[in-house]
């Protein structure tokens, strides 16, 4: 799965695991019900300000949002939240870098315009 596939899936899971509607979840990011709505069809996604909003309102760690189901700690993430801090800080600033290069990408996608005849 892509990275923002894996987002999309990690933002609904989330969301109705805290039982927290899109209406709510929209409430507490400060932003629109129908934006939330459009990144949870993968038409739209979000700043990595409203990223970080996002996880705050759900109670997780923002990079627990880009995790694949192929991560051996994925079903681990509600119970140990000591994983990166426990990386020596070389590979959490790659992670970091990737991860932001990675948003970036997924960013400038959405932003993009498609051009006639490529159809998605």
């Amino acid at each position: 799965m892509s990275l923002k596939g894996d987002f999309v899936r990690n933002l609904k899971r989330f969301r109705k695991t805290s039982k927290i509607s899109q209406m709510k979840l929209a409430q507490l990011c400060d932003t629109d019900v129908s934006y939330i709505g459009q990144i949870e069809m993968g038409k739209r996604f979000p700043s990595v300000k409203l990223i970080e909003k996002m996880a705050a309102a759900l109670n997780v760690e923002p990079y627990w949002l880009f995790m694949s189901e192929l991560d051996p700690h994925y079903d681990d993430l509600a119970e140990d939240e000591d994983i990166i801090s426990a990386l020596p800080l070389r590979i959490r600033n790659q992670m970091v870098k990737e991860l932001t290069s990675a948003i970036s990408a997924c960013v400038k996608e959405t932003l993009t315009p498609e051009k006639e005849g490529q159809g998605g």
